[in-house]
């Protein structure tokens, strides 16, 4: 069955259509989008300390929540499975209370360091009071306390391109960098040291 719908509704198609858009997006139509964990997307997620994820009301009011810890703190379950640990917060409980009565929900992670972003259309829901799931998808070390699971299932997913995605590394990114460019200095001051004392134990060039 062609997925292309989940993601171009129809009334989106209709937009595309008034708006010119419709033939660019023919063959993504034609072929539909994928809705397992790739090796691609794997990749991708084990690198991610952030994410957003949306859900709704009943009703269909929108709601964004930040969500995030350690590089790779979402976990692949299986090839449709997502999940990661809830740490304890300010206790609104407002993606909890959402998803109790809509399982419809949507991943958005972005990767300003590298300029991509990858969205995931599926249903999520909330796991209580499993300490072996909580341990499985904890990141010993980590500074939090964890509550819950929550858990995503695919449906499908798409890459985004980067336009407009300003270029931005974390702390950690750029102490690695630092690190690897003193480490090339020092490496070059070592070889401008044994170049000078190779030159230095060279006869001097007695003048004509």
């Amino acid at each position: 069955m062609n997925n292309s719908r989940r993601v171009f509704t129809p009334a989106a198609q209709q937009a595309q259509a008034e708006r010119g858009s419709s033939k660019a997006y023919e063959r993504r139509m034609a072929e539909g989008f994928p809705d397992h964990v790739t090796a691609e997307l794997a990749k991708f997620i084990a690198e991610q300390d952030t994410a957003f994820l949306a859900t709704a009301t009943a009703d269909g009011a929108p709601y964004l929540q930040h969500r995030g810890g350690p590089k790779g703190f979402i976990k692949v379950i299986d090839d449709r499975t997502l999940g990661f640990a809830d740490y304890r917060g300010n206790r609104q409980y407002i993606t909890l209370a959402n998803l109790s009565e809509n399982d419809r929900a949507f991943l958005f992670l972005l990767d300003p360091a590298r300029r991509q972003r990858i969205k995931l259309w599926g249903r999520a829901r909330v796991v209580e009071n499993d300490p072996t799931l909580i341990e499985r998808l904890f990141d010993k070390g980590y500074k939090a306390r964890p509550e819950r699971v929550i858990l995503f299932t695919i449906e499908v997913w798409d890459v985004n391109c980067s336009s407009h995605i300003v270029t931005r590394f974390t702390e950690e990114e750029i102490e690695e960098a630092f690190a690897a460019v003193q480490g090339k200095i020092a490496e070059l001051e070592a070889e401008n040291a044994s170049l000078r004392a190779a030159l230095a134990k060279q006869p001097a060039s007695q003048s004509e």
